[in-house]
């Protein structure tokens, strides 16, 4: 039986401390204990735990408040809610903030176990059972898909999920479009990924008919249950361009996310942030592959990266992160993003 590690956040050390006793010695469970919604959410991020109990009302982050970052960054997490409060109005907004379980103070210890040792349970059920996903990230240039969501790609790749490159032009006012198109190529190779490279203008790249068409040509071969394209938070047009058109073309995909480019703009908001921490070093390997560009776009370099991936950490916790403005999202992959980082 895995060993169950449980996060208990409560503001009344002496709550927590019979949380933890009983957990420990009734269930085995090693316990960590935070006394605020604040560290609460920063060490479950850093550690994801099996399962997390936590009070509603708390000074700063209440309970409920907590819960609601956790199910968007670790939608997976099983949790438990308990008040000394018993109300409708508790309960429900327990409920609708996705409580897994809602226990009542003083606490009933054999309900406690059970609810813990049942969580967990049913968590490691769910890794245990992702089917691999179909993705599909698409690029107004080469090294577009690479430097937004090469880390992303890279995990994706090592859980066994099928990868799809669709760049619509060869990036001909960025350099040599043969040296480019082999670039990619090599990329994709080392990605373990099929590529698709077309041949719309760069610079002139439109965000209706042509886009579109040539989009809804691939989703009809790939059928991917996730696609990754630009923001229209950018100030470049290709990548504008892409991105209206990716998302009229990939309207019945059940998740759709836009990764970051060195050109985005202030507006540019992510509301997932997925850790890359075990992938990074593969994504620079990818970012390599561009030798044409490396030496002329800093953005490129190593240290820029790697600063990048670490200033999302802010959000996102670990050393490294990349960051996505969901469009929609299926709730298995919610989950999947975390079993991701997990199972590598």
């Amino acid at each position: 039986m895995p060993e169950t590690n449980v996060l208990v956040v409560d503001d009344d050390p002496d709550v927590a401390l019979l949380v933890r006793t009983v957990l420990e010695r009734r269930a085995g469970c090693t316990v960590m204990v935070e006394h605020n919604g604040e560290r609460a959410l920063a060490r479950a991020l850093e550690t994801t735990p099996d399962v997390i109990v936590t009070d509603i009302e708390m000074p700063g982050l209440s309970g409920i408040d907590m819960l609601e970052q956790l199910r968007k960054q670790l939608p997976g997490v099983p949790v438990i809610v308990m008040t000394a409060h018993v109300s409708v109005e508790y309960a429900v907004s327990a409920l609708r903030a996705q409580a897994d379980e809602f226990l009542t103070k003083p606490l009933d210890n054999a309900r406690l176990v059970e609810a813990v040792t049942r969580l967990a349970a049913e968590g490691r059920a769910r890794s245990t059972q992702r089917r691999p996903e179909r993705v599909l990230a698409i690029g107004a240039h080469p090294d577009d898909v690479e430097i937004g969501a090469g880390g992303i790609l890279a995990a994706h790749a090592a859980a066994g999920d099928s990868i799809t490159v669709l760049t619509l032009s060869r990036g001909a006012r960025g350099g040599d479009a043969t040296s480019r198109q082999f670039e990619s190529l090599a990329a994709a190779e080392l990605l373990g990924a099929r590529l698709f490279l077309k041949d719309l203008i760069d610079t002139e790249i439109p965000s209706g008919g042509p886009s579109v068409r040539l989009i809804e040509e691939v989703v009809r071969e790939v059928d991917p249950t996730v696609v990754y394209t630009h923001s229209g938070h950018d100030r470049h047009q290709d990548h504008r361009a892409v991105s209206e058109a990716t998302i009229v073309a990939t309207r019945n995909v059940g998740t759709v996310a836009c990764y970051q480019s060195p050109s985005a703009t202030i507006d540019y908001r992510p509301t997932r942030f997925v850790r890359i921490e075990q992938f990074l070093d593969r994504k620079l390997e990818l970012l390599a592959c561009f030798g044409s560009q490396t030496a002329n776009r800093d953005y490129l370099s190593h240290d820029f990266v790697t600063a990048t991936a670490r200033y999302w950490t802010r959000f996102g916790g670990g050393t490294a992160v990349e960051p996505l403005e969901v469009v929609r999202e299926s709730t298995e992959l919610a989950q999947s993003y975390e079993h991701l980082r997990m199972e590598n």
